[in-house]
């Protein structure tokens, strides 16, 4: 049986003037419209696409990519509303996603932008939204170690900093003082865990773990140098403020950075700088 709502890898089992059918199982066709069959596709091929509903509750296929899928946290804008709720532009042509007012944490207005949560109605076997995020978050119990890597959707600010959902299963928190770039509302990030608190909510910091962003970082300060003719006006001297203005990481992450690059050979420090002695590539392998 076909996922609903998700990308399925089906077969093509017909092919007709309008499209072509693909194999749902159990003697299921679902039709791929005419418009994202490509000419070369012939019976017995293998295609990746999405399948929804359409309004008289048929399978249909897609290549399309709508912007959340079943299960996934998003941002989507209201493209209408009507006596049955709001509408939004999921990313599908000529198909809007719907969210029932009873899954309205309060009444949405036609051009908002809102967080919503994709889920299948098993009911009626279609794909609608929530903005009531609560209820399928935090479901099950967090196996994360300090250090792991994960995605993280910025939702809101609020004190003592971002609001976040990680990798669309669980309540998370970015705070101001760890951040040394600006991140915004409804963007997925990159991040990784500082702990993982009684609660089941997670503590995060951006970027990845504390070795890799290093090296990332560390990358970053030899090739901004080697564009500046081999110097850096930095060093282990510079204050958070100075390290901060021109790199956007901590003083910490900056001194680290300089060891590497210093125990590599890569660098030398003096009179308040860092001076490119060698190339990263013939020192560091991949």
């Amino acid at each position: 049986m076909v996922n609903i709502g998700q990308y399925n890898r089906l077969k093509v089992v017909k092919r007709v003037d309008f499209g072509a059918y693909l194999d749902g199982g159990n003697g299921v066709e679902i039709l791929l419209p005419e418009k994202y069959v490509d000419p070369t596709v012939k019976i017995g091929d293998e295609l990746d696409v999405f399948i929804y509903t359409d309004s008289e509750d048929r399978l249909i296929a897609t290549t399309e990519r709508p912007f959340a899928k079943v299960g996934e946290f998003a941002f989507l804008q209201v493209s209408q509303v009507n006596e049955v709720g709001a509408f939004l532009d999921w990313g599908i042509s000529g198909k809007d996603l719907l969210v029932p007012f009873s899954e309205q944490k309060t009444r949405m207005m036609r051009g908002g932008i809102y967080p919503v949560y994709v889920y299948l109605d098993m009911a009626t076997k279609r794909v609608a939204a929530s903005t009531k995020l609560d209820k399928f978050l935090g479901n099950t119990i967090p196996k994360y170690k300090r250090g792991d890597n994960v995605k993280a959707l910025v939702l809101r600010h609020e004190d003592p900093g971002y609001r976040v959902i990680v990798d669309n299963l669980f309540k998370g928190i970015i705070y101001d003082s760890d951040l040394y770039t600006e991140i915004e509302l409804g963007e997925t990030i990159d991040a990784h865990v500082k702990q993982v608190r009684d609660d089941g909510k997670i503590d995060l910091s951006p970027g990845p773990d504390a070795a890799s962003r290093v090296r990332v970082l560390a990358e970053k300060i030899y090739y901004l140098a080697e564009a500046a003719n081999g110097i850096m006006p930095l060093s282990d001297a510079s204050t958070p403020e100075e390290i901060k203005s021109m790199l956007q990481c901590s003083k910490k992450d900056f001194k680290k950075a300089v060891g590497f690059l210093l125990k590599n050979g890569i660098v030398s420090q003096s009179d308040g700088r860092l001076n490119v002695i060698a190339k990263w590539s013939d020192k560091i392998t991949e």
